[in-house]
């Protein structure tokens, strides 16, 4: 059994997807990942996007730890819109995201199966009738998993959440996806580069 709640009820895995479109907007920032985990692909995409205005406050930046989880986990606090993966003495990188909106948020255990760079986005039967207008999308920059994707399952079974970049940066920082974790395009390559299969996710 996969233990996957929304406000903790369990849920049937497969009941959401990653990578819907919204209109929520809010100002993110688009600083540069660290250019070793950048490919041409991804140098010839991103500067394809237009520029978003920045706010400091949603920077990536080193705090002090908020978790007891041992290093090298993602713990996502999704009433805050905060990611972080815990770093050894005690810190933590900070990211901000967009999460579930109402009634798509959930919390659970995962953990990273795979990892995909600028993935093609085929949106299942159920995002497909609350919304005939989505379509099956090839990997680049119009796409809604962005540049990267990290694919969560759990007990060995795909719960089809997703941690991904995105086609709509002024969503990050809101709670408007249908339950995966969505980060700019420069933080998604930038904790792709950072963690590996395997790693464990914790969403609360």
């Amino acid at each position: 059994m996969v233990f996957l709640t929304r406000i903790f009820i369990p849920m049937t895995v497969g009941v959401v997807l990653a990578g819907c479109v919204s209109n929520a907007t809010t100002t993110v920032r688009q600083s540069a990942p660290d250019q070793l985990a950048l490919s041409q692909r991804d140098a010839r995409f991103l500067a394809s996007l237009p520029d978003v205005k920045t706010n400091p406050s949603y920077a990536r930046t080193v705090v002090d730890t908020p978790t007891k989880a041992p290093p090298g986990t993602i713990v996502v606090d999704a009433p805050r819109h905060l990611l972080y993966l815990t770093l050894p003495d005690g810190k933590a990188m900070r990211y901000v995201v967009a999460t579930g909106r109402n009634g798509f948020a959930w919390r659970g255990s995962v953990y990273v199966d795979h990892q995909a760079a600028w993935p093609d986005w085929n949106p299942p039967a159920d995002m497909r009738s609350r919304d005939p207008r989505v379509q099956k999308t090839s990997g680049g920059p119009e796409n809604p998993l962005g540049a990267r994707a990290l694919y969560l399952y759990a007990n060995g079974a795909d719960t089809l959440y997703r941690i991904h970049g995105t086609n709509d940066p002024f969503s990050v920082g809101m709670p408007v996806s249908s339950g995966c974790i969505r980060m700019s395009n420069a933080d998604i390559i930038d904790l792709a580069s950072r963690v590996p299969n395997g790693t464990r996710v914790m969403v609360y």
